[in-house]
């Protein structure tokens, strides 16, 4: 039996390239999930703190703020010292220095690089919100 997102199942997916934010969010969208979107970290960062989303998708190159900013951001927010928003950084950097790649893990984000097609992204969706497929 294949289990769906509730209708409560919000994600934010942040990411500067709105080509890449549109194609994954009507992919989430299809598959059922509530998904909100912002281009860059600072809209990202007020989104996450106003809508509290169920699970964060965010690019880790970002022109100003990059993921990492971004997570060490969201990880000093109040409303993240008790329950921490599941977080996949996605990027198309496969030579991550060793550092951020350990920063990112200690930070509690997952790291997936692109391209994610449909099955990655529906899987990378369900393991952040701990929906089985």
């Amino acid at each position: 039996m294949t289990e769906t997102p509730t209708a409560a199942s919000t994600i934010l997916i942040v990411d500067d390239d709105e080509g890449v934010t549109q194609t994954f969010a009507r992919m989430l969208a299809l598959e059922g999930f509530k998904v909100r979107t912002a281009f860059n970290a600072e809209s990202g960062l007020k989104q996450a703190s106003e809508a509290h989303p169920d699970a964060i998708i965010l690019d880790l190159r970002m022109p100003l703020v990059d993921g990492l900013g971004f997570l060490r951001q969201l990880r000093s927010l109040d409303s993240q010292k008790a329950s921490p928003t599941p977080v996949a950084i996605v990027t198309g950097d496969y030579f991550l220095d060793d550092a951020v790649a350990n920063e990112l893990r200690q930070l509690g984000a997952e790291l997936r690089f692109k391209p994610l097609w449909l099955e990655d992204l529906v899987g990378l969706a369900r393991n952040l919100l701990k929906v089985s497929n």
